[in-house]
Parts: structure tokens; C-alpha cells; sequence
């Protein structure tokens, strides 16, 4: 993981291209009522979050579809979710606010300063063009010692992951995303997380850090 007291390596705009440089709106327009998972991973993600994710939290589900993967029994307090296709949001359960924005478009997020006390990122962090201005604004609202989680597996939409991603494998996910984290500012040291359950299931893999104080 990247230290945050050495010089970060850069984070070329060649690393962002992607197959399909389109309009993400007129591909993420038709919803995918799908799951990106198989059972067992699913469950997994789910449990790891009843674990890092305490009761009663305020939490945003960044690049949100029609699952959060928070576990049922969970009592949050609001859930957010911020994602590219409407009625994916809207068949979303745990949700109690919903917005529809494009963060490749427009990274700040519509919240104030330290409104969340968590924000999950499940299966999509692949897809950012501009993850360091992102995670900025992640930083931003979260709570001091509120925590991100950003999960991944081995599946995606290859013509709209960026090329960084794409020439990693998953050990280097979890380094390229401790990067966006550092280069974003404001985040502990991050901490991955092999969550694979097993031989025949996807492999799962999460990475998370903590809102460091905010300076005085």
C-alpha cells in the first residue's frame, strides 16, 4: 500500500482511457436488474459489511444499483445511493435517498461535510475516470473516523473499465485503489481484505480506510 509520506506515483490520463469512450449515460440508460456476484460472494459482502458498518449509521452506497448489499437484520440510520440509472435506484430497498449523477461528469457529490459515517463503493470503483477528484469528495463527507470500503471482483463491463484496471490483476486492484486513496487525501492507511469465499465462487476482494481528523 502506498505510504502517504512518500511521493505518490502519477496518475497519467492515458490510465483512464477505455474501449468506449461514449456517453456513460446512453450506456448505463436500460436498467440491469442483474447481480455482479454469485450467492456465496454475495453473502460474503454482505456479512463483511454487517462487520466494518456500525448500527445506526448514516452510510452512502456510491455507484449504487438496485442492491446495497447491507445486510437486512443492519438498522441504519439514512441510506443514500448515488448511480447512473433510475429505476435501479428505485428498486433499491435499503435506500432512502436517491441520486441519479455521473461522477466521470461530476465528481463533487450533492451532500455537506461530514454527513455519512460510511460510504460503500461495491463492484464499480473499475469504472471511475476521475477516482482521486471522487474519493476527494468522499473524504470530504464522511465523518472524521467514518470509513470507505471499496469492493471488487474479477467481473466488469470491459469497454467501460479504464485501461489501468484493466492491465491489473487483483493484487494490483487493491494497490491502484490505496493509490486513488492517497492521491485523494485525508484517509488512514488502507487496509485490504481477501473475502473470496472459496474454490468454485467469484473471488471478492475489499479495501478499506478510515476519514483521518480534519486538520484544526
Amino acid at each position: 500500500m502506498p505510504d502517504a509520506a512518500e511521493e505518490l506515483p502519477e496518475l497519467r490520463p492515458e490510465y483512464f482511457a477505455r474501449e468506449d469512450e461514449s456517453d456513460d449515460a446512453l450506456f448505463y440508460r436500460e436498467p440491469r436488474l442483474v447481480t455482479h456476484l454469485d450467492d456465496a460472494a454475495t453473502a460474503a459482502l454482505t456479512d463483511f459489511y454487517g462487520r466494518i458498518i456500525p448500527p445506526g449509521s448514516q452510510v452512502l452506497d456510491l455507484m449504487s444499483s438496485w442492491v446495497s448489499h447491507l445486510p437486512e437484520e443492519l438498522q441504519l440510520g439514512p441510506v443514500a445511493g448515488l448511480g447512473m440509472n433510475r429505476v435501479e435506484l428505485e428498486e433499491n430497498p435499503r435506500l432512502t435517498e436517491r441520486v441519479v449523477q455521473d461522477l466521470n461528469r461530476e465528481p463533487a457529490l450533492p451532500w455537506p461535510d461530514a454527513t455519512f459515517h460510511a460510504v460503500i463503493c461495491s463492484l464499480s470503483v473499475q469504472y471511475l475516470t476521475r477516482p482521486a477528484e471522487v474519493f476527494a469528495e468522499v473524504a470530504r463527507v464522511l465523518v472524521p473516523g467514518g470509513i470507505v470500503a471499496v469492493a471488487y471482483s474479477n467481473r466488469c463491463f470491459p469497454t467501460k473499465a479504464v485501461a489501468v484496471w484493466r492491465a491489473l490483476d487483483d493484487r494490483d486492484h487493491a494497490e491502484l485503489i490505496a493509490l486513488y486513496l492517497a492521491h485523494a487525501r485525508g484517509f488512514g492507511q488502507p487496509r485490504a481484505f481477501n473475502l473470496s469465499p472459496g474454490p468454485g465462487a467469484d473471488p471478492l476482494y475489499c479495501v478499506i480506510a478510515q476519514r483521518e481528523p480534519v486538520p484544526a
